[in-house]
């Protein structure tokens, strides 16, 4: 069995791996700085920003497979990151209220040993109902904008705020299943 190795420390992803191919991975945090890239569309950002971290990891063993994700979060034509502070979070909630915006995850998959690396993106539209600046700030208040892309958590209590999604929810919470399981089913046919 080929040892597959998940390269982020997210809970949230490492959940969903699990769903997938139950325990059999172990976790390896990537040190990849996400540096800005300039120029470059969501798409292109996210692929980039993925394959960047499965190199990385990559860089610590001699054979497995990687897995690598990069999610954000884009409204308008403003792609929304995870936010600083809370004064960041409380911006981007109002900024994302009554909106329809776009979660894009760049996922990689790089088998070590061949050195085979594919990268594709997954992209799922959400509507967001109005938010007042009590409900803005009392979600600030839990804590759980942190870490996240577009500061709200569709898995946990941002949920509230969702008016409807479009594609593949797995990927909002930052690992398309489905993608991931087409990738790996690939790069298996090429054993």
């Amino acid at each position: 069995m080929t040892k597959i190795i998940l390269a982020s420390a997210s809970p949230r992803r490492k959940e969903l791996l699990k769903q997938l191919i139950g325990d059999n991975f172990q976790v390896f945090t990537s040190s990849y700085g996400e540096e800005r890239v300039e120029r470059v569309t969501p798409e292109e950002l996210v692929t980039h920003h993925s394959l960047e971290k499965a190199r990385d990891v990559a860089g610590n063993f001699r054979d497995g497979v990687i897995i690598a994700a990069d999610t954000v979060v884009v409204c308008g034509d403003e792609v929304l990151g995870k936010p600083e502070n809370e004064n960041a979070a409380r911006e981007m909630l109002r900024r994302i209220s009554g909106q329809q915006i776009q979660a894009i995850t760049g996922i990689t998959v790089f088998d070590i040993g061949r050195d085979r690396e594919l990268t594709q993106y997954e992209t799922t539209r959400i509507w967001i109902s109005d938010l007042t600046e009590k409900e803005i700030d009392s979600y600030v208040g839990t804590g759980e904008p942190f870490g996240k892309a577009g500061s709200f958590a569709i898995q946990g209590k941002g949920a509230d705020f969702v008016e409807r999604i479009e594609g593949d929810l797995s990927n909002v919470v930052g690992l398309p299943l489905p993608v991931l399981k087409e990738m790996l089913v690939e790069l298996d046919k090429e054993n």
